[in-house]
């Protein structure tokens, strides 16, 4: 089982099935809008 962590906050975000135990970082849609905002 894996397990998508945000990168920038450190929430999971989601669990999914794999074959290895793995973490992957991505941004959640909370910090994705808030970074947007910033970009503006």
């Amino acid at each position: 089982m894996g397990t998508i962590v945000c990168q920038a906050c450190n929430s999971t975000i989601d669990h999914f099935e794999d074959e290895k135990v793995t973490v992957l970082y991505s941004k959640c849609k909370c910090c994705d809008n808030h970074q947007a905002e910033e970009e503006v």
